[in-house]
């Protein structure tokens, strides 16, 4: 049985997918990917088909993070029953996420920096150009993630 989790921003190009790529790689890294299903999806409508922005890609790539033939996707309501999480990059696409799912009963929609010591949402690098800072953003909530699950074990 594996632990789905599903990365969540506006477009589904820039912070959801740096999102899963990272992750699988940390999993894949520690001998885990049979043990995590990994996604990303977005909020809007905006960006549907369109591939991972490319200052996108030339951050992980620079990092050797290596990458899917991802395109961008919205969240459905389906989901909120298909993953264990839905890690949201910041607050506004956490209320769109809730408003997609119909609700949060069973807790499972979060941001996913509320799992690292210091809470915050993720700056959106399309209007900040800073992909830097947005990488090391996702690396710090997925470190925290995956030991915050280590913990729950």
């Amino acid at each position: 049985m594996s632990f789905r989790v599903l990365f969540v921003c506006h477009g589904n190009i820039c912070r959801s997918p740096m999102a899963e790529c990272v992750l699988k790689n940390m999993v894949a890294q520690s001998g885990r990917s049979s043990e995590f299903y990994i996604d990303s999806a977005a909020t809007s409508r905006e960006e549907i088909g369109n591939p991972i922005y490319p200052p996108a890609v030339r951050k992980l790539k620079e990092e050797g993070i290596p990458l899917s033939g991802h395109r961008a996707v919205q969240m459905t309501r389906e989901d909120y029953d298909k993953y264990d999480l839905l890690l949201a990059a910041d607050s506004a696409n956490l209320r769109n996420m809730r408003r997609i799912a119909g609700g949060d009963p069973q807790g499972k929609i979060r941001r996913l920096l509320d799992y690292s010591s210091h809470p915050r949402d993720i700056a959106d690098p399309w209007y900040t150009g800073n992909f830097d800072v947005t990488y090391d953003d996702i690396v710090e909530g997925c470190q925290a993630l995956l030991a915050h699950l280590d913990n729950q074990r």
